[in-house]
Order: C-alpha cells, then structure tokens, then sequence
C-alpha cells in the first residue's frame, strides 16, 4: 500500500512537471509564431488610438501649445515685417504677445475636438497599409494619418479654429479681433506714403487657415514622437498586443 502511494505520488509531480514544461513551451510557441494580419492591423490602431490619445490629452490642456516651443505657433511668416519694425507701431511689443498668446490658447482649445477625427482614420486602416506601416520608417503610422485624412481634418478642424478664435478670451477680446487691430495698425503704415516709399508690406492672410495648418502640424509632430517611442521603446508598449507586433518587429 505504501508503494502504491509513493507510486501515485512521483505519477502526480511529474505530471505537474510536465505540464509547467508543456505551458512553457506553448508560450514561446506563441511569442515566436508569425504575426496574423489581424494582430498587426489591431496593434497599429492601438499604437495609434494611444498616440493619438495621449497627444490630444497634452496638448489640449492650458500651455499645451504656448510652452512647448516644438509646436508653439508664433506669427505668420507674412507678419514678419511688423515683429521686424515693431517700434513703428505705438504699443505693438504688447499687440503682438497677446496674439501669440491668443493664437495658442485657441490651438489648445480646438485640440479638444481633434480626438474623433483621428479615431475615424484610424478605424478605416486596411490590411495593406498595416503591413506596409509595420515595414516603414518610425513615422510611418504617423504619415499614413496625415497623408490619408489632412484635407478632411482641415475641413472638419478650421471651423473649430475659427470659433475659438472668434471666443472672448483676455479682456474680453477675441484673438480674431486682437489680429485684425495688430495688422490694421501695420497696414496703415505700410500703405502710407512714407511706408510706399521704405518699401513696407502690408499684411493680408486668413488666420483661421493658417493657424489650422499649424494646430495639425504640432498635433501630427507630437503622434509622430509617440509613434517613434512605441516603436524603439518596449517599456512604451503598454499592452501585450503592442509588445508582440512591435516587438517581432525590432
């Protein structure tokens, strides 16, 4: 009788052995299986969704823009004469602060609406642009975002722009009206004589076009880091998805 139940004994243990081996085994059968279209489709949209999603978060909030000096957006290039001849313009260091300063906190909130935009690129996301996303370059995500949605999000994004800068912001000014008073005064001197003859520009440009394309450029900029960190990174790939597409792909 004892025999017997040092027999059953040994039987059990190394039916446990064998079955920690068996799991061992499988799990790096499954690690070093190849990839299915479907894991990589769904890993690229995650990586994406959580790019997108941390970008949107960050530069939303307050400074989102303003501080960063990656993605601050600063006057037009066609402004340049007036940073240039500020002194002409009696209190114009101020006039043009505030439309930065206003240029920004509407990006920062028309970032706020960006999120659904980006989901509905991503969700469209076939099986030939993943596998193609997968071999590319660190931003090649990021590219396929751009170069598949930029006129939609620009459509679907200025009027959001030009709300927020029509919004009553500092003292109860909009950016649009603090822009229109800082180029009007340059303009009276540029189109006067004295500005004909020094050679001065005036300044003509739609703000709420300009500074869409840039809100886009700093957003794209910022998924593009992400993307970049997901992909060199393992400590960034925050599910086990992203761990075995981005990983095989190292």
């Amino acid at each position: 009788m004892k025999r017997v139940r040092i027999f059953i004994s040994a039987l059990l243990l190394f039916g446990l052995s064998s079955c920690a081996e068996l799991m061992q085994v499988v799990s790096t059968t499954m690690a070093d299986a190849p990839l299915s279209n479907t894991e990589i489709i769904a890993g690229l949209k995650q990586a994406l969704s959580v790019g997108t999603d941390s970008t949107v978060a960050r530069v939303s909030k307050v400074d989102g823009y303003y501080k960063d000096q990656l993605i601050r957006i600063l006057l037009p290039p066609e402004a340049e004469v007036i940073t240039k001849n500020i002194s002409r313009i009696p209190g114009g260091d101020k006039l043009v602060e505030d439309v930065i300063l206003r240029i920004n906190r509407a990006a920062e909130d028309a970032a706020r609406e960006a999120g659904p935009i980006f989901l509905g690129s991503i969700t469209s996301m076939s099986i030939s642009d993943g596998l193609s996303i997968l071999k590319g370059g660190d931003n090649a995500a990021t590219l396929y975002l751009k170069n598949s949605t930029s006129d939609q999000l620009f459509q679907l994004y200025q009027p959001k722009i030009r709300a927020s800068l029509d919004k009553k912001l500092v003292a109860n000014v909009s950016t649009t009206e603090s822009w229109n008073k800082l180029t009007g005064e340059w303009n009276k001197v540029a189109n006067s004589t004295l500005g004909q003859l020094a050679g001065l520009t005036p300044v003509n440009i739609r703000l709420d076009e300009y500074l869409t394309g840039k809100a886009l450029d700093g957003l794209f900029l910022k998924i593009a880091e992400q993307e970049k960190l997901i992909r060199t990174d393992p400590v960034a790939r925050v599910t086990e998805l992203l761990k075995r597409v981005f990983g095989a792909n190292v």
